[in-house]
């Protein structure tokens, strides 16, 4: 299990005046602070898909990247449950308990499949010879066999996609994060990734994804996240926001979240406002008990 407790990301962006913009000149721009993520809280349990939409720029990616240690956020937490329900403190062990996919990871293209999910064994400290049972298994889930000693760099998409994802098995994490996964695949390729998803959620592991595709988010997720500059402004499971937006389905009912999402974003902001100053509350009042006793 996964949980994100307030998770915030600021970051410095560059802003030009009118007047500058109109002279197209950058020599007076100054530097604003804003949140790409704000105070963000959910969990994801064992056996459960949770999807993450919203458009570009919403904050997706941030989120993602922070759930996945490969972020440092500028508030909150991020807390790892193992499957034995103890809580995974140790960075490392944290990050071992992660996989991680973005359409646009790097592999090494010189390297042939196999002996790139070997190199990646040894480095998470796999035993030879159940790094090569592991590979095999991989290979024949993911129907690499074809390919598996061929270089990277002459796979097609679809077979890279598939050595991504082989990368992100090799440990075999209890929690993967996947990063618009489908992106750019062709129907077969995607089909192969969304089957594998699944197939990990009944293994009963935790699944975090990110998509554009709304028809396959429906058909794959248990909830759903629907975000808007860095806020959660919708949450539910597709029916429920289907029910709630009175759509046809999650794709009707995204584009109603979306003309309302102002409205939205401006009401998730009064409560986590509220919430904070709850916090406080709580907070000033445990340490007014402590300095009576």
């Amino acid at each position: 299990m996964i949980r994100a407790e307030g998770l915030t990301k600021q970051f410095e962006r560059t802003v030009l005046s009118e007047e500058e913009k109109k002279k197209n000149k950058k020599k007076k721009s100054k530097k604003e602070s804003f949140l790409a993520v704000d105070h963000v809280s959910f969990e994801v349990q064992s056996g459960e898909i949770l999807g993450v939409l919203g458009a570009n720029g919403a904050g997706k990616t941030t989120l993602l990247r922070m759930l996945g240690s490969l972020m440092k956020p500028t508030e909150g937490s991020v807390s790892i449950i193992d499957k034995n329900g103890e809580l995974v403190t140790d960075p490392i062990e944290q990050k071992r308990n992660i996989g991680y996919l973005s359409g646009n990871t790097k592999l090494y293209h010189r390297l042939s499949v196999r002996e790139m999910l070997m190199m990646l064994a040894e480095i998470y400290g796999i035993d030879k010879q159940k790094a090569e049972d592991r590979v095999s298994e991989i290979s024949r889930v993911l129907d690499m066999d074809g390919f598996i000693d061929n270089r990277i760099e002459r796979l097609s998409t679809g077979q890279t996609q598939r050595a991504t994802i082989a990368r992100t098995l090799i440990h075999e994490p209890d929690i993967y994060i996947f990063d618009e996964p489908t992106l750019g695949l062709d129907i077969i390729s995607a089909d192969a990734i969304v089957s594998f998803m699944k197939t990990q959620k009944d293994e009963g592991k935790t699944v975090l994804y990110s998509t554009h595709y709304l028809e396959e988010a429906q058909f794959l997720c248990d909830r759903i996240l629907i975000i808007n500059k860095g806020r959660v402004i919708c949450e539910g499971s597709p029916d429920q926001i289907i029910k709630r937006f009175e759509a046809d389905n999650l794709r009707d009912a995204f584009h109603k979240v979306m003309k309302n999402a102002d409205e939205l974003t401006k009401s998730a902001a009064t409560d986590t406002a509220d919430q904070l100053k709850e916090d406080q509350s709580e907070e000033t009042s445990g340490q007014d008990e402590e300095v009576e006793k």
